[in-house]
């Protein structure tokens, strides 16, 4: 048998072929959101107060904009009692991917519910068996939506093929949830 003798060299060559093969895992890597080297913008619509937003919220150099980023999270607000909370950039950037996806971006999205504080989360929790106790939305780090003129199977279905985060589907109240944690759906 042949003994494998560690130098430097070998350690190295052994460390990054290891990093490499480990960094290619799909959830939140560069392949996944290729679209996100060109600046991510959205197009966001409160279903519950009418409030539009039209926003660049990272530059071409992959920079974010934090007063856009505060505009984000005024708009993803709390419908209860108007409470906002920085929202996950990996979520974001994952509507982004998805708004890319389904048409090239631009797409209205209509925001069902993005941020909600723990007193709504319960609220809706007394209302519904389908509303999670620990909801990835009281961490900003969930979205639901739609967009009109695409269907929320193709929503799904394109969000499903990106294997990037959670995604809920919900067609008899005829919305997708996205979040930025592992990949699962439902």
């Amino acid at each position: 048998m042949k003994d494998i003798i560690w130098n430097r060299r070998s350690f190295i060559k052994t460390t990054v072929l290891g990093a490499l093969i480990f960094l290619s895992n799909p959830v939140f890597a560069a392949e996944v959101f290729r679209e996100n080297a060109a600046p991510g913008r959205l197009l966001l619509l409160n279903t519950h107060n009418g409030e539009k937003l039209d926003v660049t919220y990272r530059n071409e150099l992959g920079e974010y904009d934090q007063k856009a980023l505060d505009s984000i999270n005024h708009i993803l607000r709390c419908p209860l009692n108007d409470e906002e909370i920085k929202m996950d950039v990996k979520v974001l950037d994952y509507l982004n991917a998805l708004d890319k996806r389904l048409g090239g971006g631009g797409n209205e999205i209509h925001v069902i519910s993005g941020y909600r504080s723990p007193e709504y989360n319960a609220l809706l929790r007394r209302k519904s068996k389908r509303v999670a106790k620990h909801s990835l939305h009281t961490f900003g780090k969930a979205i639901d939506l739609r967009i009109p003129g695409i269907s929320t199977s193709k929503i799904r279905r394109t969000a499903l093929n990106m294997e990037a985060g959670g995604v809920g589907y919900y067609p008899r109240k005829g919305f997708v949830h996205i979040d930025s944690g592992s990949f699962r759906y439902w």
